[in-house]
């Protein structure tokens, strides 16, 4: 099982895109310790869209496209969507 994540930062005004394998609360409490790294100049980093993939290479593929994207409106639009459609964590359609 991997997750697809998207993270937001108030004190930054900036979104985080990526993935993991390890259980997602895990992942996002190291977001939020103090480390090198995009993430960890602040700790106020908190989940605002997931989609769960049976492997790894699918939540990794997900992760490249949205990057790809590199519209902040879009994301937004998809965080939405999530928020009005889909519950956190099911399964995203293929």
């Amino acid at each position: 099982m991997a997750v697809f994540y998207i993270l937001f930062s108030k004190a930054k005004d900036r979104y985080y895109i990526g993935y993991t394998t390890d259980i997602l609360a895990e992942r996002i409490r190291r977001h939020n310790a103090n480390h090198k790294g995009f993430t960890g100049k602040t700790s106020d980093w908190e989940l605002v869209y997931s989609e769960s993939y049976s492997d790894n290479l699918r939540a990794h593929t997900r992760e490249r496209e949205v990057k790809r994207w590199k519209s902040r409106k879009m994301i937004e639009k998809l965080i939405k969507t999530q928020s009005s459609e889909v519950l956190p964590g099911s399964e995203h359609p293929e």
